[in-house]
């Protein structure tokens, strides 16, 4: 009888060390991200970049003070800097470059939905004087919004640079391709 009870205090312990074991290893497997300063905003930016998938021109990558409504505005399309918390851009040093990178972090009780969907609808895609850019796209990792827009060949890798650094746990994905509204005269 003593035998019998050891055998299964000992298949009982064995279990709970593996389930133990691999709740564990889920847990250090997943790593925490933060993303909640625009320090933190920086260094995932640097992950990016430096990702051999990314090839992009010399960029600078500043905070903008969200205080000011104007380059809040010019950077993400949004027509009140009322929610947004942090502001962190990228952008090419030779400005006749069309690619802008903006990374905004907004209030816990903003409606990130609401304000994508603003962005989208609002940013102005040929603000560079000779280009324009041809692609958007946005999406969000919590209160972490992630607008990068550029030529398809830049802007989709930093993109997808983007959904592997957060882990793919992102909300809904929005795109915006340019609109050429303009023609040439018939004899072009």
């Amino acid at each position: 009888m003593k035998k019998q009870a050891i055998i299964i205090i000992a298949i009982i312990v064995i279990i709970a060390l593996i389930v133990g074991g691999i709740v564990l290893v889920q847990k250090t497997g997943k790593k925490e991200l933060k993303l909640q300063t625009a320090e933190e905003m920086q260094n995932m930016l640097n992950t990016i970049y430096s990702s051999e998938k990314v090839n992009l021109p010399q960029l600078e990558t500043a905070v903008i003070d969200v205080n000011d409504s104007v380059q809040v505005s010019v950077f993400t399309g949004l027509k009140s800097n009322k929610n947004v918390e942090e502001l962190v851009v990228s952008v090419p040093l030779m400005n006749a470059q069309a690619y802008s990178l903006a990374i905004v972090k907004v209030n816990e009780n903003a409606d990130v939905e609401q304000m994508k969907q603003e962005m989208k609808d609002n940013i102005d895609m040929r603000r560079w004087i000779c280009v324009s850019a041809e692609k958007l796209y946005i999406t969000n990792y919590e209160n972490i919004i992630f607008l990068v827009m550029a030529s398809e060949e830049w802007a989709k890798p930093v993109y997808e640079e983007f959904k592997k650094y957060v882990g793919n746990d992102i909300g809904k994905e929005l795109e915006k391709a340019e609109e050429v509204d303009f023609e040439l005269p018939p004899e072009l």
